[in-house]
């Protein structure tokens, strides 16, 4: 047994000495080619070619990778032996992905690929600008040569597509944050998501029918209307301004379209970001068919009118703004430029179909420039309750229509709605404490806004009062002077008489 452990140490040190000898003969690059012309050979005798899909492609993030993850999900769950199972938080679905290192074999058009997920350790970085994962993940595709041209074309593209109908029919709406400002996270993402979950829609949303029409018919012609941007040479995107009162409705508003046309949204926060190349950054990660949002973009920064400033530079006044919108110098900040370029700019068709969304509730305090068509296409004024929206609400929180209640309530909340100006907020909170009392509601709502409009009409009155003494002290004023010269005119010609006797 002695003798046969000292043959092994033997051979193994004639093994380390002959490995000394190549590396000395044999330098890395001679090795490395003849490696390469043996791999060379080998493939030629072969008769699978392979594709390798990375997750981050440089710097960038790799859709392909993202598409076959949805795509092989679809199928993973009844033809693999080994899952990955996952929920997000506050999901409602749960997703299925290949386990590390585990094959799928899937048939298109009688073409079939093997799929193979692959995770490995990433060495330890030196250096790098943008912190990269610490496992490097990737899927390699293979498929016989002689399907090359058919799997790189017509597959490939069947996989995009279907993992976009996947994503718009059962993956979750998301809603996007950049609580980093412009910086990216390991993955190349400045973006922090979550599913999203309003229940908004337009037939709940407390507004006039005809003007919610309206609005679902612009949006719906703009998601339709690929071609048509297309062959006018336009940008697919529009902009909608929403303005008006707190408590309109606006960010329903927002949610209902989102979850009209299943869009995911980006609510941009404008001050987390401090340039210009940050704002760009940001638009450049949104995806297609996408809301961004930015909203009470009055109070964000400091967009004051330069028109009523009397100002022609198109930079905000720094020391106004939130030490958070500000540069590391105190100077370097976001410009209305850079703003207009964000909305307007080339740096706008980043991606398609997508709808730029502002609220405000104080639209003169905006520049005209970021108001105008091409960037806000649609000025949507959310006003004050309404007997329509009214008549909505009531169905909505006491699930009563119309023929169901009494037509003298009716009359007088119709004749009383308009000068009341309570928004459909406050009318609902109203609704929601008394849900389960109908007429306690009907009639606690009522007085309410019977007292709301008597306080209106107090006011308007005062108002009035106070611009009729305004006019008095303007007329008086204009016609003292007037009266004074008469008074010195006459006092002269008085004491000229005496003079002259």
């Amino acid at each position: 047994m002695e003798e046969f452990w000292t043959t092994i140490a033997s051979m193994m040190g004639l093994w380390a000495f002959c490995q000394t000898i190549l590396h000395t003969i044999f330098p890395q690059e001679l090795r490395f080619s003849f490696l390469k012309f043996f791999r060379k050979i080998f493939n030629s005798f072969t008769s699978y070619c392979y594709y390798e899909i990375t997750e981050v492609d440089g710097v960038n993030t790799n859709e392909l990778y993202h598409a076959v993850q949805l795509y092989l999900s679809s199928s993973a769950a009844f033809s693999a032996n080994r899952l990955s199972l996952n929920r997000a938080l506050n999901s409602s679905s749960i997703t299925f992905d290949l386990s590390s290192n585990d094959r799928l074999v899937d048939s298109y058009n009688g073409v079939k690929v093997v799929w193979e997920h692959v995770i490995t350790q990433r060495q330890t970085q030196t250096f790098s600008w943008r912190p990269l994962p610490e496992e490097k993940r990737g899927f390699i595709l293979s498929a016989k040569k002689k399907d090359k041209t058919f799997v790189l074309g017509s597959y490939l593209d069947f996989v995009m597509e279907k993992a976009k109908d996947l994503r718009r029919k059962h993956q979750d709406r998301l809603l996007y944050t950049n609580s980093h400002g412009g910086s990216l996270d390991s993955r190349g993402h400045p973006w922090e998501s979550v599913p999203f979950k309003h229940p908004s829609t337009f037939e709940t949303l407390a507004m006039d029918p005809l003007k919610k029409a309206e609005i679902m018919t612009d949006l719906l012609d703009f998601a339709n209307g690929g071609s048509f941007y297309q062959r006018t040479g336009r940008a697919w995107k529009r902009g909608y301004l929403l303005y008006g009162p707190p408590g309109t409705g606006k960010s329903s508003m927002i949610a209902a379209m989102a979850n009209h046309l299943g869009y995911d949204i980006y609510d941009l926060e404008l001050t987390e970001v401090n340039t210009n190349s940050e704002l760009r950054k940001l638009l450049m990660k949104t995806s297609s068919k996408s809301i961004i949002v930015i909203e009470d973009i009055d109070c964000s920064i400091n967009l004051a009118n330069r028109n009523k400033n009397g100002i022609g530079s198109n930079n905000y006044n720094v020391s106004s703004l939130p030490a958070s919108n500000r540069g590391e110098d105190g100077e370097n900040t976001i410009t209305l430029s850079g703003l207009l370029n964000f909305t307007d700019g080339l740096w706008s068709c980043c991606g398609n179909e997508m709808i730029f969304v502002f609220t405000t509730n104080h639209v003169e305090k905006l520049d005209p420039a970021l108001l105008r068509s091409g960037r806000m296409d649609m000025h949507i004024h959310m006003r004050f309750c309404s007997f329509s929206a009214l008549k909505i609400l009531v169905r909505n929180y006491l699930e009563c229509e119309d023929d169901q209640l009494d037509g003298v309530v009716l009359k007088v909340l119709e004749g009383v709605i308009d000068e009341a100006e309570m928004t459909p907020a406050d009318i609902s909170e109203i609704l929601i404490k008394n849900r389960r009392d109908k007429n306690k509601a009907l009639r606690e709502l009522l007085e309410s806004l019977k007292k709301r409009a008597d306080r209106n009409r107090m006011k308007l009155s005062e108002r009035n009062k106070n611009e009729d003494k305004d006019e008095e002290l303007e007329k008086w004023a204009s016609d003292s002077p007037k009266k004074d010269s008469d008074l010195l005119q006459a006092s002269c010609n008085k004491c000229k008489e005496i003079d002259d006797p």
